[in-house]
């Protein structure tokens, strides 16, 4: 080891000064915590008590251990001490509920005849209301966070130890400011509502996330300090900077969406999470009771439709009109482009835009907001006018009535683009876009419904399946109006007779009160706008939960019984894993080698058989292995008599986070390596628009920028997360179908251990794909 990092590691600052500080404020408090607790237990618990010593032990490691040695040299390590300050101490502090006991806890000299004039000040009292009202806490974070990495105040810092003081108990004191709305320490007065606390935590992340980001793809280094002095180590400063935003970025968002997490959980299902019985159903005991007005209190969740200005605009026919026409104009730009513009991806519009920019807006549209691609989908735009000429009166084919279709389009699809190289092809691009606007005028003109979206587009069951895991559903705010309903206007076919300029509801067959999740919706908002009570809204929801139970679900019925779901899940998650395996060097090159030996004329046989065995054979084997290894293991089982096929069909939807992940990190990387392609690409199509002149402007070519250490870690946090979901969902099917008469976890570990294998396998197969040389596709 290096001879100074040796040194640094085994140099403790000495601060008595503050560890006789921090000694003191714990004995003071538990001194107050111990008289509180002689009166009430129940709320003064050991978990304040331990809170509190947690909070001190962050502060004294932040700011008088190791951490304070290694922030001269490190930025990372200096952000982590920032970090300790903002994210673990702060809100541990409020955790404890530090008042009572500290006020309680001081001599009765001091309590009297200082604190409590100080406290009865109603001038200090209405600043103190003033600065922890949300918005002012989360501005005053927001700009403490900014103003203080800037490089001048920044680099200040680090050459002026007073300076740097201030900066530290600038951080701690916005830190307290923002975690006192979300805590809410005793004896603060809770409001009725706490649904602030999910908007006000997601803009904190969202601007942690952007200050995080500058600090992770800079190419340049921001505090030259770093670069001035002898490196620890061996990493560049530019190196530190990175790992610096990482550090930020992976626990500024845990620290932020943890908590938003449990108050969504909350206001979901209660402050205390009740919840009836597991086998209430299966040992006949009936599940407790509770007040009407309570539990529709209870069950209230966040809704976006309801947010004053928002709402309105988002359910108006109008807005989603205009959105189509915007995305209809940018699609027939990219048809135009790639029928006119030079034949070379990385020049033309339909070469960049819909390989590079839509794919990654796509999945992080689903991730955020839902299944928005379909609310404003271009390809709607023709079929509305369609029908105005047409009339659909047939209805589609029963014996097409599933998903098996799609499936087969999305393994044709997934084919043609690695085959016949789509990215690179403008030409054939715009052809199949124009595929997608004339089936979907065909179908939906000859057929009811929305047959093409349902059972058709490839797009849109990508869409339902990525969109599980979004934080917002279309569903129903108060089940007993549903109930009261007689009419069903949510339901497009639902009237006896048609009525005249009545709004048309649901065209997917979906009935609201028994919808599930974001299955087969396309967040097109016709049963919001057709239901006369106003009971439909865009809720808040926990992502993947609907997968837990497999209860019957409108349009679909049970999922363990829907075969061709399972199987769409199936291939949509390993095509994620064979999409970015077919850009890597080493499977590249296997390919050629192959080709080579068999004397093949091109690639085109390779390119198929991967294709086959990564979509088709591959998703079949995991099945088929982990079906039969967990059927055989003997264990007690609560659907023992079940066919195979649905035991198979059950855990296939375990496989969905990690696919999901695994398409979130593959498209940022191309994403953030190639997101600047976009601009000459543009600059051609605008000049070309003016005519022969201006197709000889001079425009310069952007190249794509490489791939960062952060990028890279970034890329496998993700895929980490998706694990860690898909483990869980597997978890919770080996947990209904154990038997509940066994007690012992051993006949869960013995389902869950082959699939539990299975996921692990996929995972470091993605890992090995994303620390592999990959091709920057769609850039030059």
């Amino acid at each position: 080891m290096n001879l100074s990092l040796w040194n640094a590691l085994g140099s403790w600052p000495s601060a008595p000064c503050l560890l006789a500080g921090l000694l003191a404020a714990l004995m003071i408090y538990a001194r107050g915590w111990r008289l509180l607790r002689r009166h009430d237990r129940a709320r003064w618990s050991r978990n304040k008590l331990g809170a509190f010593a947690l909070a001190l032990g962050s502060l004294y490691l932040a700011l008088a251990s190791p951490i304070e040695v290694f922030s001269a040299f490190w930025l990372s390590a200096h952000m982590l001490q920032h970090l300790l300050l903002m994210m673990v101490a702060a809100p541990l502090i409020w955790l404890a509920a530090p008042l009572l006991p500290i006020l309680q806890g001081v001599p009765r000299p001091i309590r009297t005849v200082w604190l409590a004039p100080l406290l009865r000040m109603n001038a200090l009292r209405a600043w103190a209301f003033q600065l922890s009202r949300p918005s002012v806490a989360l501005a005053l974070f927001t700009a403490v966070s900014w103003v203080w990495h800037a490089p001048a105040l920044y680099e200040g810092a680090l050459r002026w130890p007073v300076l740097h003081y201030l900066q530290h108990g600038c951080f701690l004191a916005a830190a307290l400011l923002f975690w006192y709305p979300v805590v809410q320490p005793f004896p603060a007065a809770r409001p009725q509502t706490r649904w602030f606390v999910l908007p006000y935590l997601l803009l904190a992340d969202l601007q942690n996330t952007i200050l995080s980001a500058l600090f992770t793809f800079s190419a340049r280094v921001f505090y030259p300090y770093y670069e001035s002095i002898p490196r620890l180590g061996g990493s560049s400063a530019l190196v530190d900077q990175q790992l610096a935003g990482i550090l930020m970025w992976i626990v500024g968002s845990a620290a932020f969406l943890l908590p938003l997490c449990l108050y969504g959980w909350q206001l979901l299902n209660g402050p205390n999470g009740a919840r009836a019985p597991r086998n209430a159903r299966s040992t006949g005991e009936p599940a407790p009771r509770r007040a009407v007005g309570r539990c529709d209190q209870r069950r209230r969740r966040f809704d976006l439709l309801a947010l004053p200005g928002v709402g309105p605009v988002l359910r108006s026919a109008h807005t989603r009109l205009l959105v189509r026409l915007l995305t209809g104009a940018c699609a027939a730009a990219i048809v135009c482009d790639g029928f006119r513009g030079p034949q070379v991806g990385a020049l033309n519009l339909a070469g960049v835009a819909p390989w590079i920019h839509w794919r990654w807006l796509l999945v992080i549209g689903l991730l955020i907001g839902g299944n928005w691609f379909c609310y404003g989908c271009p390809f709607m735009v023709p079929r509305a006018l369609a029908r105005r000429l047409f009339s659909a009166r047939r209805r589609w084919p029963r014996w097409l009535a599933n998903k098996w279709l799609a499936v087969g389009l999305l393994v044709s699809f997934f084919w043609a683009y690695e085959a016949f190289s789509l990215w690179d092809r403008p030409l054939w691009t715009a052809w199949l876009v124009l595929l997608y606007f004339t089936a979907a005028l065909v179908i939906d003109s000859s057929f009811r419904g929305a047959s093409f979206c349902k059972y058709v587009c490839p797009i849109g069951q990508f869409n339902f399946v990525q969109s599980l895991f979004s934080p917002w559903e279309v569903a129903i705010r108060e089940p007993q109006v549903c109930a009261n309903c007689r009419t069903h206007d949510c339901l497009s076919d639902a009237r006896p007779e048609p009525v005249r300029g009545a709004l048309r509801g649901c065209e997917l067959e979906l009935f609201q009160p028994h919808k599930q999740g974001n299955l087969d919706c396309t967040f097109c908002l016709d049963c919001a706008r057709a239901c006369p009570h106003e009971n439909v809204g865009i809720l808040l929801a926990i992502p993947g939960q609907t997968l837990v139970h497999d209860g019957w679900r409108s349009g679909i019925g049970p999922l363990s019984r829907r075969a061709d779901w399972g199987a769409l899940v199936m291939v949509l998650s390993c095509a994620a894993f064979a999409n970015a395996a077919g850009m890597v060097a080493p499977v590249a090159a296997w390919e050629e080698r192959i080709a080579s030996q068999w004397n093949l004329p091109s690639l085109l046989p390779m390119v198929s058989l991967f294709s086959l065995a990564a979509m088709v054979v591959a998703p079949l084997a995991i099945l088929a292995c982990a079906t039969w290894l967990s059927r055989r293991g003997g264990a007690p089982s609560a659907f023992a008599s079940e066919p195979a096929r649905r035991t198979a069909t059950r855990y296939a939807f375990a496989f969905a986070p990690l696919g999901c992940a695994m398409w979130v990190a593959h498209y940022s990387f191309h994403f953030f390596t190639s997101y600047a392609a976009i601009v000459p690409a543009a600059e051609r199509f605008v000049a070309s628009l003016r005519g022969p002149a201006g197709v000889s402007a001079t425009w310069s070519c952007r190249c794509c920028q490489p791939p960062g250490d952060g990028l890279i870690r970034l890329e496998l946090f993700i895929l980490g997360v998706g694990l860690l979901g898909s483990l869980y969902l597997a978890d919770c099917f080996s947990r209904a179908a154990t038997d509940p008469s066994d007690a012992a976890p051993a006949a869960r570990r013995i389902r869950l251990w082959p699939w539990a294998v299975a996921l692990v396998l996929l995972y470091g197969c993605g890992v090995w794909i994303l620390l592999q040389p990959m091709q920057m596709r769609g850039a030059m």
